[in-house]
Formats: C-alpha cells, structure tokens, sequence
C-alpha cells in the first residue's frame, strides 16, 4: 500500500509540474485571477502554487471568508445577543475572536456572557434540548455552503416543537457579490476562480445569469493541487484567447443543477435580503433571512439587538483586502499589530482568511510576520 501511495505521489507531482509548464507556456501577458474561495486561498499557499505560478499571473483573494465578510455591526449584534439574559450563543470557533466595536464573543464569554462553540447547527439544537429553561441562540454564519445546514435544524426545532431555539442570521449568497466586485473602485480582475463547495450546492446553473451579464472568465474549481491547476490553466487560455466562459473543472463533484435537496431547504426556510458586507457596502438580494413562517425561531425577531454602528478600527484594510484592491503586504498592521494572537481584523482571525494565509506562509511570500 505505501509503495503504492508514493507511485500515487510521483504521479501526482509529473501532472503538476506539467500543468504548470503548460500555465507558462500560455501566460504571455500579465493576468489577474481571483480566487473567490477562503479555502482556495489557504490551499493555493498550503501546497505552494503560487510560488509555482509565473510572475504574469496574479493571485488575488476574494470576498470568500464568511467570517471575513461579515460587517463589524453585525458581529456587534452577536455580542448584544450574548449579553441578553438567559441566553446560551452558540457558534462555531471561528468566530469566536473576530472584533466588534469594543468587544469579541471571546470578551463576551469571559465577562460572563454563555458563549458556546459547536460543530454543527444541530449541535444547537441538541443543547436546546438539554438547555430547557434558557433560549439557545446559533449564529448562522455562512454562504450556500453551510446555510442549508441550519435551515435543517430550524425543521429539525419545528418539528421537535422546541420553543426556545433560534437563529441569528447573517448568511449570505455568493453570485450577487461577483457582480458588484466588477465594478467596484480600484479592482481589476481578468477571470474568476469560482468556489467549489458552495457550488456543489447551488450548482454552476446559479452562475449563468451573473455571467451572461458580465461575461468574464470563470471556472469552478476543486481543492487539490490539480484541481487548483487544471482551474488556473483553464482560465489563462480563456483571458489570453479573449474568449470567456463558464467552465466547470470539478466535474467529480460540481454538477449542473447542484445539491436540489439542499435548494429547496434554502428556499423554504429562507429568503432574499439585501445585506451588507464588509468592505463592500449593501448587495441587493445578497442574504438570507428567516422565513416569517418561522419567525419564533428568528433571534432577530425575539431580541432587540439594535446597535450603535461605530467606524472600523483605524488601520485596517481587510475591506481592501476582501476586494482584491490591496493584499496584506501594504496593510501596516500585518505581522506587527495585528497577528493570529492579537488579531485586529477578521481576515487573521478566520482559518480562510487571506491574512492568516500570508501570515502562516510568510517566508514563502517573502514578506514579514
């Protein structure tokens, strides 16, 4: 079996270095590329891609973290709801030291608040279960991916009549915000590397009217090292033949129609609302609130979560950073201020996060801690 998995490797590693001698051969001209995906960033810089790439293509990372993407109000009024009396918060870690205006749910939590980190939405609803006498409130963070998993398990409290389970929503859609990264101030993106675990949900049907209006270069992508190549390959001969389309080159788990059975969950817990993101503004119809049909299991609904929006923190450039328009090395904060310990913004606290990426691969970078 070992002898086996190290002829596996070597092969593995022949088609890489193949591909990207075919990836040289065609970048004649200089390339912007954006991977939308979080975990596209981290798997580019984990099995050193980049540094394979020629110096005509670009990297550059998108708006694919949603801890990243989530506005410093909204994280505020996860923070309020922690405060609120009686009630158990329920997140997943990854959220737990991202800043607010004046706090994190990790200050929250050791100034008392119940702070609670899961591994899924129906670990919540299992604690509500158990949690009898107090509210249990899941704070749903997420794109297409993880979104129908929490409506699974509003049914799942629906049907279990459980009174004291909520969401607090703040889930968003990713086709809406590719269009408004077009034409954002300062942006230059020549094609998309397009995500692929929210497009095992949605499908690349969710994709053809974005791109029917904007029509630039696109392929959807899987995670490995030749997944990330045959994805950039695909797109470098589309932006040098000028000939841009929707491909799919995750084929192996990537299909037309996408996750149906996951669809209809989404679309019968809940709708579209325009939503804000950080460092984007409001994108209509980009997020997903909850049903009035469900609205006793909707945070928003049962608590006054208003807050007071404060300007972000001085020096922070993850809005930037999120669009493309900057990368860590011109932040004055990377690798001195701001670090994975003392994060001052979300794009180093998050496992996807860009800064995270370039602070844990720095050498490789060439730039400082």
């Amino acid at each position: 079996m070992m002898v086996l998995d190290y002829a596996c490797a070597f092969q593995d590693a022949g088609i890489a270095g193949h591909l990207v001698h075919r990836i040289a051969q065609a970048a004649n001209n200089p390339i912007r590329i954006m991977e939308v995906c979080g975990t596209h960033t981290m798997a580019l810089f984990r099995h050193g891609i980049r540094s394979l790439l020629p110096r005509t293509i670009t990297m550059l990372s998108g708006p694919g973290c949603p801890v990243c993407v989530t506005e410093q109000t909204d994280i505020d009024r996860c923070i309020a709801l922690a405060r609120q009396k009686d009630v158990v918060v329920a997140t997943f870690g990854d959220l737990m030291r991202v800043p607010g205006s004046t706090a994190s749910l990790q200050m929250a939590k050791a100034a008392g608040a119940d702070v609670r980190v899961v591994y899924s939405a129906m670990d919540a609803v299992n604690l509500a279960r158990r949690q009898t006498g107090r509210i249990v409130a899941f704070l749903g963070i997420g794109f297409e991916t993880t979104a129908p998993t929490v409506g699974g398990a509003i049914l799942a409290a629906e049907q279990l009549d459980l009174p004291n389970f909520c969401v607090l929503s703040a889930h968003k859609t990713v086709p809406p915000a590719l269009e408004t990264l077009m034409a954002y101030p300062g942006t230059t993106i020549d094609g998309f590397l397009l995500p692929g675990h929210v497009s095992i949900i949605s499908g690349v049907r969710a994709y053809r009217r974005w791109f029917g209006r904007c029509q630039i270069p696109s392929v959807v992508a899987g995670f490995e090292p030749i997944d990330l190549l045959q994805g950039i390959l695909a797109l470098v001969r589309q932006i040098q033949a000028d000939a841009p389309a929707l491909e799919n080159a995750y084929g192996r788990a990537v299909t037309e129609n996408g996750n149906t059975a996951a669809q209809e969950v989404l679309a019968r817990v809940f709708e579209p609302v325009d939503a804000r993101w950080r460092g984007m503004g409001t994108i209509a119809n980009s997020g997903l609130a909850i049903r009035s049909a469900y609205a006793r299991f909707d945070a928003a609904r049962r608590f006054d979560l208003a807050v007071t929006p404060l300007p972000p923190t001085k020096g922070c450039i993850c809005g930037d950073i999120l669009t493309g328009v900057k990368t860590p090395r011109h932040c004055p904060l990377f690798g001195s201020t701001c670090t994975p310990a003392t994060p001052v913004g979300p794009c180093m606290v998050s496992s996807e996060g860009t800064c995270a990426a370039y602070y844990s691969y720095h050498e490789q970078e060439g730039i400082r801690p």
